[in-house]
């Protein structure tokens, strides 16, 4: 499959279409363009970038792609960690970024309609001062509504609530042809044919461009705390979430946590709200629950219960987060994970896997032991309720070819046993191009090959985010 150029002809249509302060062709293309979070997966320059702000604009410039084959790259914040929106063929990047419009709220159905570029902490923010909660929450919080949709991205409050796809009712979407499709209604329930809703949901940009959606959204709970258990080791306090998540307390999150990821998070904010020695003793791991009710006495109750929990699992005690200053200092600092380990590390390599709730020490375990193996250190965090684990392989000595080398290596291993053990390549990150190979594996050749020809129906000449999640691209070149 060879891909067209932008040449000026064509170059000339698209800027017609947004105008000229967004578009962006040759040296106007900021270098941010080029990659996304994890660079190590590849920079690749478009030929130009399009800014849309509404559906309209986004189905011309499809239209204009379509007629002349050139592939398209859509493009949110650029949060991904997959490659997923880095245009590894050229060709152009169609940004949603600024379709960041909170288009209103039904009151009585509670839903919210939104453009797709609006931020998920606008979003977050807004509905919580109408009384209301989207409930996803995946960690970037500058990452957009659209991206979250197209990756099904879940976050901190999927124990309880769920991901993404569970609150998308509706949207408009542009196919690669230009053709505009609405998708869903705004109701929670139906049985009318295949749900090409959620097909879309998770697609990653590769059936269409997202430009408007549906959300449903839930009543805000009235009272909420997180409570922060602390162990001496990463398997005791693993093995303490079963036993939460039985207890009949119905957490809004539980996530874990080792120390030297605490003390990283510390470092780069210069906020150590987590404390290293309880009781006189050493922590080397760490549970963070929060918990909902509708009363203080409700709340009291299930404190008691997590209490007695805890007890048993051998926690060293219960730290109650109860003020709001301090709740928001500690998420917060859980937030920042991931920048911390950026900040220290040259070098950046990440696992988003799901495994068994029961064997997430063991896979830890196994995951640091392949990349002691081979030379590299390891840093993991994750959401224990879920057993969604983020690891990531990293280095600061090595250079960057050996580096790849070396991760390759250790991701071919900590991905087999993934499989082995009942888990899936990735909870919430997605595929991109970064982990096609591990998609591949994982699903078997039937699946692989079921997901293609999907591609293959609505996108038949390739153009919508090529070489991405199953679309592999025959005769076309990397633009680097």
């Amino acid at each position: 499959m060879d891909f067209a150029k932008v040449e000026q002809p064509v170059a000339e249509r698209l800027r017609a279409v947004v105008g000229e302060s967004r578009f962006m062709y040759g040296e106007r293309i900021k270098p941010e363009f080029m990659h996304d979070e994890m660079p190590i997966y590849g920079k690749f320059m478009p030929e130009c970038v399009c800014e849309a702000v509404s559906t309209e604009e986004v189905a011309e410039i499809m239209r204009i792609c379509y007629e002349h084959n050139i592939p398209v790259t859509p493009r949110g914040a650029g949060t991904g960690l997959v490659g997923g929106a880095v245009p590894i063929y050229g060709g152009v990047v169609l940004s949603t970024a600024k379709m960041n419009k909170i288009l209103g709220y039904d009151m009585d159905n509670m839903v919210a309609h939104v453009q797709a570029g609006v931020l998920l902490c606008d979003l977050a923010a807004d509905a919580l001062s109408r009384g209301l909660m989207y409930p996803p929450d995946p960690g970037e919080k500058t990452s957009t509504v659209g991206g979250n949709v197209s990756t099904n991205a879940g976050g901190m409050r999927a124990v309880k609530y769920g991901v993404t796809r569970d609150y998308v009712l509706a949207m408009t979407v542009v196919l690669p042809s230009g053709e505009v499709l609405k998708l869903g209604k705004a109701v929670c329930k139906t049985s009318s044919g295949y749900s090409l809703l959620h097909l879309m949901i998770g697609s990653e940009g590769t059936l269409g461009v997202i430009t408007e959606l549906t959300l449903k959204l839930i009543p805000k709970p009235l009272m909420d705390v997180s409570l922060l258990l602390p162990f001496e080791e990463i398997s005791a306090a693993i093995a303490s979430v079963p036993e939460i998540k039985l207890a009949n307390l119905e957490p809004q999150s539980i996530e874990f946590m080792e120390r030297d990821i605490v003390d990283s998070s510390a470092e780069f904010t210069g906020n150590p709200i987590f404390p290293t020695h309880v009781n006189g003793k050493s922590v080397g791991a760490y549970i963070l629950v929060t918990l909902v009710g509708g009363s203080e006495a409700e709340l009291t109750a299930k404190m008691d219960r997590l209490a007695e929990v805890a007890e048993r699992a051998g926690a060293f005690d219960v730290l109650v987060v109860w003020t709001d200053n301090l709740k928001k200092d500690v998420w917060a600092a859980r937030s920042a994970f991931l920048t911390a380990i950026e900040a220290d590390s040259k070098l950046l390599d990440e696992m988003d896997v799901v495994v068994p709730v029961d064997r997430i020490a063991d896979f830890l375990a196994y995951a640091r032991e392949e990349a002691e193996r081979n030379g590299l250190g390891l840093r993991a965090f994750g959401h224990a309720g879920d057993g969604n684990l983020h690891i990531y392989c990293c280095s600061n000595e090595l250079s960057e070819e050996e580096f790849k080398r070396r991760s390759a290596k250790a991701m071919d291993a900590c991905y087999a046993k993934c499989g082995e053990i009942g888990g899936q390549v990735s909870g919430e990150h997605a595929i991109g191009h970064a982990k096609k190979r591990y998609l591949r594996l994982s699903a078997g050749e039937t699946a692989y090959g079921l997901m293609a020809a999907i591609k293959q129906v609505f996108d038949p000449n390739g153009i919508l985010n090529p070489g991405k999640v199953c679309h592999d691209v025959t005769g076309g070149e990397e633009h680097a």
